[in-house]
């Protein structure tokens, strides 16, 4: 997973029974795939995982899709054709993770909002 404030691309699918997500290095390889399907996954794919978000839409939490998730959803389990379902059909998302707002050392006390 990307780190503070980087931008990540992910392709957001929205099956019948479940949401399922996989991270892309960047738009134009998934226009790339599915002009060409002779471009390898392994060049699209920013690690080899499939994510479902249990109908949370595309900002759900993201677990591991279990076989029979995939199998219910696609028909199959075996990840490079679910893969290539979810790249085919599925929306391109690009957005960024933004750095974490809270207390950075927590030992300093409250925050003080300058007012007083």
């Amino acid at each position: 997973m990307p780190r503070g404030n980087d931008n990540f691309t992910k392709v957001y699918y929205k099956g019948k029974f479940d949401d399922f997500v996989i991270f892309v290095d960047d738009v134009p390889a998934v226009h790339r795939w599915r002009k060409d399907r002779s471009v390898p996954l392994q060049q699209i794919l920013n690690g080899w995982k499939i994510f479902v978000t249990h109908r949370h839409g595309a900002q759900g939490v993201l677990d591991n899709a279990s076989k029979a998730m995939l199998d219910n959803e696609f028909g199959t389990h075996r990840e490079e054709d679910c893969i290539q379902q979810i790249l085919e059909r599925g929306e391109v998302q690009e957005t960024t993770n933004w750095e974490r707002q809270a207390d950075k050392n927590p030992l300093n006390g409250p925050v003080s909002s300058g007012k007083g």
